[in-house]
């Protein structure tokens, strides 16, 4: 059986995310700051974990209260409340980066114990093609318009920060992935892909075995070339 822990995952892409590897045979942890929060996922069959990426303490303890591990899927995120240079200062940069990469530098970290004793450890950090510069300046691109600083430079280092762990970690599996515009609160449910679609390449690659891809971003369709 594979463990697998997945962080944000109360509702939209995480709880999407849980209830497909639920599908293909996982046992999920669903991770959440709230256990309030985690009746959509003890529904789907995972077992709900409190772990707020931002505190240390918490990250430690649920990866503690974890049997084993297997896959990692770093998805939890925030876009911030700054979206031009109008409104943008440092806090606003550093509250999105304590979420979006200091949260997932913090989780990885510390599950990277438990991922080493797998037999086929997978890692897939939920990225977005708003971090990748040819998307932003593609005027034919869904990215194009956005104005917002503080969030695709976040998700910018996301897409680094995974090329640089699977540099250093040759025996994992280790990708990002671009949910796409999907239907989310995120985009005030104005995209045009589904949640399941918007998964689509977080599920194909946390399910990669040992001779799968490394150091790759991923959208629904399949690599994206850097």
């Amino acid at each position: 059986m594979t463990t697998t822990l997945v962080t944000g995952a109360n509702k939209s892409l995480g709880l999407e995310t849980t209830r497909r590897l639920i599908d293909a045979g996982h046992t999920v942890y669903a991770g959440m700051r709230d256990l309030a929060n985690g009746d959509a996922a003890r529904e789907l069959g995972a077992v709900p974990v409190q772990l707020d990426v931002t505190d240390q303490d918490s990250v430690e303890a649920a990866i503690a209260s974890l049997p084993e591990l297997d896959v990692l899927i770093n998805n939890a995120g925030i876009p911030g409340t700054s979206w031009s240079t109008d409104d943008l200062d440092v806090e606003a940069m550093r509250t999105v980066f304590e979420t979006n990469v200091f949260g997932l530098v913090r989780v990885t970290q510390a599950a990277l114990p438990r991922l080493r004793r797998s037999s086929s450890p997978v890692i897939v950090n939920v990225s977005s093609a708003l971090g990748w510069p040819r998307a932003l300046l593609d005027p034919e691109d869904d990215c194009f318009p956005v104005t917002m600083i503080a969030y695709p430079s976040s998700k910018g280092a996301v897409i680094a920060l995974t090329v640089q762990y699977a540099k250093n970690l040759p025996g994992m599996r280790i990708n990002a992935t671009d949910p796409g515009y999907t239907k989310t609160d995120f985009t005030q449910h104005l995209g045009h892909q589904t949640v399941t679609e918007g998964t689509d390449a977080t599920v194909a690659l946390a399910l990669i075995g040992p001779d799968g891809p490394t150091g790759e971003f991923h959208d629904r369709r399949g690599r994206i070339a850097y």
